[in-house]
Formats: C-alpha cells, sequence, structure tokens
C-alpha cells in the first residue's frame, strides 16, 4: 500500500508539474485552459485534415464552399513554414484515402466570435475550431507556441477556450527619426503576430524625414527623405554629425509590407503628421508653410515652430493630393493624422491664418486647428476612411467622427470617450517603450529618459476607473510606442520593445481576472527561447 501512495504521489507531481510547463509555453495566456493528465508525442511528420461534422445541410454547404474557396490556406502555409524552419517537423495534407487518423484536424464553427478559437489535445492528436481565418491563425500561434517550447516531444493534452479581450491591439515605430529597412518592418510584425498583436501603427513623416514615396510629389523623395546630420548624444549638448542621412520606402515597398502584414492579420495605420512635425515637407514645398522660407529637413529632435500653413488653401489640396495616395496604399479604416505638437507661433501673426479665422468666426488658434483637422477629416470621410490623431486634436473641438490616441496621460482619452469617440491608449507611461525599462539607467542602452519597466506595462489598465459602462465601451484598446530619436539600429528597437511587447500584448488580450504577473514571468523565462530562435536582442531585465 505504501508503494501504491508513493507511486501515486510521483504521478500526481508530474501532473502539477505539467500544468505548470503547459502554462508557461503559452503567451498571452489563453483566457479558459484546462490540462488533462497524459500528452500528445510529436512526430517530425504531421498530417492535418478539415473535419467532417454533421451539420444541417445548409450550413454543411456553406462549409464546403468556405473549404473549397478560402479554407485558411494562407494560415496554415504559415503554419507549415513555422513548423519545418522552426521544430524541423514538416506539415501535410491528409490524403482523402487514407483512413488513419490525422495528427490536426481543423473544424469550422460559424457560431463562434471571428476572433475566437477552441483547440483540444489528447493522446490521439489535435483539434482546433474556429469560425474564421483569423480565428485559425491565432490558434496556430498558440499552436507553435507549444509545440516550440516543448522540451521532450510532446506536449501536454489539455483543452483552450479563447478570444481577445481588446480589439485594437497595437504596436507603434518612428520610421522617421531613424529609417528602418522593409526586411526590418517586417520582422517587428513577425514579432508581433507572434504574440497575436493586430495593428501596426507605422510612423512615416515627421520633421526630420518623409519615408513614403508619393508620385505627384517627387520632391518629398529627393529631399524630405534625407536630411545632413543628426542629434549625437544628449539634446542638451545640441551636438550634430555631418553625416546624411535617410531613405523612403516606396509604393511598391508600401504594398509588399502591407501585405505581408494582412497575411498575419496584423492592419497596418499610417501616420501623417498634420498640421505640426511638418518640417522635412517644407525643406521640399515651402510655399505650404506660413514663411514661404527656405528650410531644411530637421537635424534636431524636438518641436520646430515651421508648420503647415492653415489658411493657405492650397495646402489643403496638397495633403489631399498625399492622402489620395496614402488611401490607395492601405485598406485599413483608420489613417493617422498626427495633430500633436503643433506650435501657434507663425499662425499667429500669419495674414493667411488670422484671415481664416476671421471668414469662419472661429475664437483663436486653437480653433483654428481644430478647423484644420476637420477639414482634412472631412475628406477622409469622403473616401470611406476615419481619421485618428493624438489627443492635442481634442483642442479647438474634436472632429465629429475622429478616434484619439490618448498619449499626455489618459485625459485626453477620458474626454473622448465620454464624447463618444473611440479611443486607443496609449499614454507615455507606460506605454512608451522608448523609456528605459530598469531604475539603473546606466546598465541600459541611451534612451530619451523616463522609466517603464515590465511591471507597470503589464498592470496598466486601458479602461481608466472615471469612465462609466456605457462610456467604456470606446475604449478599443491600447498600444506600445517606439519612437527613435535615441534608437539607431533596428537591433535596438528589439532591445526597447521586447519583452514589454510582450507584456502588453498579455495585458490586452487575458481578461483581467486571468492576469498575474508572477505566474508571467514564469512563463516568460521559458516563452524567451521563442525569441532566442529567431535571435532576437530582447532586454533580459524584468522588474
Amino acid at each position: 500500500m505504501r508503494y501504491f501512495f508513493i507511486l501515486l504521489f510521483v504521478a500526481l507531481n508530474g501532473y502539477l508539474s505539467a500544468q505548470s510547463n503547459v502554462e508557461d509555453a503559452i503567451i498571452p495566456l489563453p483566457n479558459v485552459l484546462e490540462i488533462k493528465p497524459d500528452f500528445y508525442l510529436l512526430s517530425k511528420n504531421m498530417t492535418f485534415r478539415v473535419a467532417e461534422i454533421a451539420w444541417d445541410k445548409n450550413i454543411f454547404l456553406e462549409k464546403k464552399k468556405f473549404i473549397r474557396e478560402k479554407f485558411a490556406s494562407g494560415e496554415i502555409e504559415l503554419l507549415k513554414q513555422g513548423l519545418k524552419s522552426l521544430c524541423n517537423i514538416n506539415l501535410k495534407y491528409h490524403s482523402k484515402n487514407d483512413r488513419t487518423a490525422a495528427s490536426l484536424e481543423l473544424m469550422l464553427d460559424k457560431y463562434m466570435d471571428s476572433a475566437a478559437y477552441t483547440m483540444d489535445i489528447s493522446i490521439h492528436g489535435i483539434q482546433i475550431s474556429a469560425a474564421t481565418n483569423l480565428g485559425f491563425f491565432y490558434a496556430f500561434q498558440s499552436l507553435m507556441q507549444l509545440v516550440e517550447t516543448s522540451t521532450s516531444n510532446r506536449i501536454h493534452c489539455l483543452h483552450i477556450s479563447d478570444s481577445p479581450q481588446f480589439s485594437w491591439r497595437g504596436m507603434h515605430l518612428d520610421c522617421s527619426r531613424h529609417f528602418f529597412s522593409v526586411a526590418e518592418v517586417k520582422r517587428y510584425i513577425d514579432l508581433m503576430s507572434l504574440y497575436k498583436m493586430n495593428v501596426f501603427h507605422w510612423h512615416l513623416t515627421d520633421d526630420q524625414g518623409w519615408r513614403i514615396e508619393i508620385k505627384k510629389y517627387p520632391k518629398l523623395a529627393q529631399i524630405s527623405a534625407w536630411r545632413n546630420g543628426s542629434m549625437v548624444g544628449e539634446y542638451s549638448d545640441k551636438k550634430f554629425d555631418s553625416i546624411p542621412y535617410g531613405g523612403y520606402y516606396t509604393q511598391n515597398q508600401i504594398r509588399e509590407v502591407v501585405s505581408y502584414a494582412a497575411q498575419r492579420h496584423i492592419t497596418i495605420v499610417p501616420e501623417i503628421e498634420m498640421p505640426g512635425h511638418s518640417l522635412a515637407v517644407l525643406a521640399a514645398y515651402p510655399e505650404f508653410g506660413c514663411n514661404n522660407s527656405k528650410l531644411e529637413v530637421g537635424k534636431m529632435w524636438g518641436v520646430f515652430d515651421d508648420v503647415f500653413c492653415a489658411g493657405n488653401d492650397s495646402v489643403y489640396i496638397f495633403l489631399q493630393n498625399v492622402l489620395d495616395e496614402v488611401i490607395a496604399l492601405f485598406p485599413g479604416k483608420y489613417i493617422h493624422i498626427g495633430g500633436d505638437e503643433c506650435p501657434k507661433t507663425f499662425w499667429k501673426v500669419c495674414e493667411k491664418c488670422q484671415n481664416k479665422i476671421k471668414e469662419n468666426q472661429l475664437a483663436d488658434e486653437h480653433q483654428l486647428q481644430s478647423y484644420f483637422v476637420q477639414r482634412i477629416e472631412k475628406y477622409v470621410n469622403s473616401k470611406g476612411k476615419s481619421i485618428i490623431g493624438w489627443d492635442e486634436i481634442l483642442e479647438g473641438g474634436l472632429a465629429p467622427n475622429a478616434a484619439v490616441m490618448s498619449w499626455r496621460g489618459t485625459s485626453g482619452g477620458i474626454a473622448a470617450a465620454q464624447a463618444s469617440h473611440f479611443v486607443v491608449m496609449t499614454p507615455g507611461n507606460p506605454c512608451y517603450f522608448d523609456h528605459y525599462q530598469a531604475k539603473n539607467f546606466t546598465t541600459q542602452p541611451h534612451a530619451i529618459g523616463g522609466y517603464n519597466p515590465l511591471s507597470a506595462v503589464y498592470a496598466f489598465n486601458p479602461i481608466p476607473a472615471e469612465l462609466s459602462n456605457e462610456n467604456a465601451q470606446y475604449i478599443l484598446g491600447a498600444q506600445g510606442n517606439v519612437w527613435t530619436e535615441y534608437v539607431l539600429t533596428f537591433s535596438q528597437v528589439e532591445y526597447m520593445a521586447m519583452p514589454r511587447m510582450i507584456a502588453l500584448a498579455e495585458n490586452l488580450w487575458t481578461y483581467d481576472s486571468k492576469q498575474n504577473f508572477d505566474d508571467f514571468v514564469s512563463r516568460l523565462k521559458i516563452n524567451t527561447s521563442l525569441l532566442d530562435k529567431r535571435k532576437v536582442n530582447y532586454s533580459k531585465q524584468i522588474e
């Protein structure tokens, strides 16, 4: 009898250990995860098939059409590629003539939410159900993590039922201050998709460089995309090198990246800054400024007084033409128009701007900026798109259909949500990943300042307590921002983003009641094997 209890203890201890190990393997943590006391043995050769389900005739016919025309073919191909390159597993279609069970069964369940999936793993195989290709993609990401982090060619039997908490799970990358290649941008997208993030905010224009080809205005690529040097060291030192710096993405390259992201169910939101942060444009087209002055693309970081002239109607024609080409490249709902940090210095003394204020009976320059934003919004809306901007677009009155990114704390987001506008929360603390992630700054690469540790990112609640349940529905989610004044290489981008991106991914996917930072850290320590395989330069700083 004593041996029976010893064996029982060993078995139970093994089960509890396995339960911990399987939870360690998946980030974001699934919202329902039930561990079972058996294992599925992985093989170098796996097969998949679409399982038949006894539904009524109409649903069955709908299922057959879906399978024939578009059933997760791209998602399955990505799964195949990942299993082969990262795990040396060959996944092949299960022949109809072969009556043996397939390793992986895919089942269409039209009654599930679009982003939801279930996964059941038994000793006989893996079964995944979803209603859409999106759901299957998220299931495959969880499966890849299970397989990649397995250490003994087996994964634990389990049941997962999962779907995201927030619809906007975003990451931003500033390619204006420092430019990153198409291959590097794709790698960033790969890291996002690994953790089920779904919005890439691509910061393409600013004072220090214009990064998107606009065929109607070739000088944006010839002049605005290049600066004659960059700041060196601290901002306060005001030191510069004289090394020409720049680059831009051709429209074909933009299409390539957009397609690449779409295959991974990531929507790209392009940012075209206006009316401020426009010095690079004015260097090429000075007639769009208040002073028509000869200017250079910005070498210094920060904010410049030279901005688009809000009283000059040719500025709006220019921006409409630019937006026409941008909208044609990006199929997503939102176009980000910036709207932040726009000094009114020259507007106050500009005859055209002051005339525009009088003509439209505006109170001041803040309302002139609101006029500018609303005029642009009306045009973007006419093209079937919506604008989103930083929270300064609230000043002087918010455009009727605009969404807001709240970066100066959460107050802007609260005001917008209370006015029934959609909001993405991205306050500097803790969502600016260009800030330090360790208290001892001297151990870290040079950053712009601030302190946003992993724990603060994980603990962030995108829904402020001040909002009622009715207003809270306007919070779409949140995003992490990587500004690059002091981030010179893509390796440093990875260091600043990872693993804070991973913490934010779980924060936005997993429901609050399931979140636990200590448990997350335990899983993160094992999950970083995925980053090691991809040779990601991630921070080891966890606090």
